[in-house]
């Protein structure tokens, strides 16, 4: 399979929907809070793409039911939307696809619920500056591997391991 070349019509299509993917994030995150259940934020995301004009890109995919992936705490990725509510101190990653003029934008973002303990701060800080830094080797002519080198260093620097039982 070899590499499709996007026009710069294509590219600013991609880019829509990846900037709709952002604004529903955003949407979903002002409604996360202790007492809410992924089901409610699942529906949240779903009426604002479908407001949109957009469709959600994973409901339907592969029978996936949903519109929204949602992994609490230490679920790690592609979690389903339920009737589980948020607990004080957990973290949740929302992670959306969006189907808009045929083109698609995907993101995924990890937040706290009120307040959370500093250990699990300091983890959300370093890793996001493992993805920033990862970010920087993404350039022409470097592979992925440099970019997961890079999050391997910061991540083990820090004694973080990841996807694996501690």
């Amino acid at each position: 399979m070899g590499i499709n070349i996007r026009s710069k019509e294509e590219i600013e299509l991609i880019r829509v929907s990846s900037l709709l993917v952002g604004k529903t994030i955003a949407e979903v995150a002002a409604h996360i809070k202790p007492g809410v259940t992924t089901l409610e934020l699942d529906k949240i995301a779903e009426d604002f793409i479908l407001s949109h004009n957009a469709k959600p890109a994973f409901k339907g995919y592969d029978g996936f039911p949903s519109s929204l992936c949602i992994s609490v705490n230490s679920e790690v990725v592609h979690g389903l939307p339920s009737l589980r509510e948020l607990k004080d101190g957990d973290i949740i990653t929302i992670d959306c696809g969006v189907l808009k003029d045929k083109y698609y934008g995907d993101s995924a973002y990890t937040f706290a619920v009120g307040n959370v303990d500093d250990d699990v701060l300091q983890l959300l800080k370093i890793t996001k500056e493992s993805l920033y830094l990862g970010i920087q080797k993404a350039i022409a002519g470097n592979r992925g591997r440099r970019c997961k080198q890079c999050h391997s260093k910061i991540l083990r620097s820090k004694r973080i391991r990841c996807g694996k039982e501690n």
